[in-house]
């Protein structure tokens, strides 16, 4: 199996858009996870470093643009 796939390789801009969206949005739901689980933590002290709500709403912003341009691409096609 070639690297990448021939599905990536001859993708349209639109369906990379459509990807990295997906993929986008697909961090902010783990983000959001992260966030929930320091919200419920036990010990108010261990806060941990990772800004978990900021990057929660920043990746489903450039997720949600990157997938719009993406349907935009593919209703154009």
């Amino acid at each position: 199996m070639a690297w990448p796939p021939d599905f990536i390789r001859f993708a349209s801009d639109a369906t990379m858009a459509g990807l990295w969206g997906g993929a986008l949005l697909l961090l902010s739901l783990v983000a959001m996870l992260g966030d929930w689980r320091r919200r419920r933590r036990s010990d108010i002290n261990a806060v941990g470093w990772v800004p978990w709500r900021d990057l929660s709403a920043l990746s489903a912003f450039a997720g949600a643009v990157l997938m719009a341009m993406a349907v935009s691409g593919w209703m154009k096609a």
